[in-house]
């Protein structure tokens, strides 16, 4: 089981993502336990007050590092040792090999701030800072659901036995190739011949082909750093010539 808990001012806001979807079969399944933990528990005045202004002036308010780092502590005494995850602008670029590496993880916290962020000496007690992307969002807690459930989706029997495949997007470091289901004919659109002929080989090598291709023009920086096999190769160079060809 993968024991997640989120240090938060908001635990309510979590209550509808954990009852639904893979969140919710996981935990039903006894593949996964998440409990909030609220911030404001950790206070020591009589407000609950978990912010303040910034030294040297600025706008907006900063997290303290009293009941933030009070509440890690905490984490840490009743997990043992969980990955304590800084949800930050500031972090690493959340992506799917990030996913998998949290995946492997018995106990994960996660720490989720609010206002204008977090005063610096609380890095000192986190493991790791975590980004969802360049953008600005009101809090963390919206960013550790999207990391829960890319993570969530990796654990053994959430999702039934190889039901993603490792064709689903950003599994083999491609974006996922083009589906379609009935009808054949829509609006004038028809369904690629090649996904109706039956021919599993067929179709594997056209899958390739065109995430490879949606990848090339969508995506190139995927590529970039990609080590080729023969076959990716062999598609690309296609790709390629049937770009110059106009085709």
């Amino acid at each position: 089981m993968v024991d997640i808990r989120i240090l938060t001012i908001f635990p309510g806001i979590f209550d509808s993502f954990l009852s639904f979807g893979n969140p919710a079969r996981a935990i039903k399944a006894g593949l996964l336990s998440v409990q909030t933990v609220d911030l404001r528990d950790f206070t020591d005045d009589r407000h609950r007050s978990t912010d303040d202004y910034p030294f040297g002036g600025g706008t907006g308010m900063i997290m303290t590092p009293g009941p933030v780092v009070r509440g890690i502590r905490y984490l840490k005494a009743v997990m043992g040792s969980p990955a304590v995850i800084l949800m930050t602008p500031h972090g690493r670029l959340f992506n799917q090999n990030l996913a998998e590496e949290l995946a492997r993880k018995d106990g994960i916290a996660f720490v989720c701030g609010r206002y204008e962020g977090f005063d610096e000496r609380i890095r000192a007690f986190v493991d790791d800072e975590i980004s969802v992307g360049d953008y600005v969002l009101s809090g963390g807690e919206t960013a550790a659901m999207v990391v829960i459930d890319a993570v969530v989706r990796l654990i053994p029997g959430v999702l039934g036995a190889d039901s993603h495949e490792r064709g689903e997007s950003f599994y083999n470091g491609l974006l996922e190739y083009p589906q379609y289901t009935r009808p054949r004919s829509f609006e004038g659109m028809e369904v690629p011949a090649v996904l109706l002929e039956g021919h599993h080989e067929k179709i594997r090598i056209w899958r390739k082909k065109q995430a490879l291709a949606r990848t090339l023009e969508r995506r190139p920086d995927l590529l970039r750093d990609r080590v080729l096999d023969r076959e990716e190769q062999k598609l690309l160079d296609e790709i390629r010539q049937e770009m110059t060809n106009g085709e």
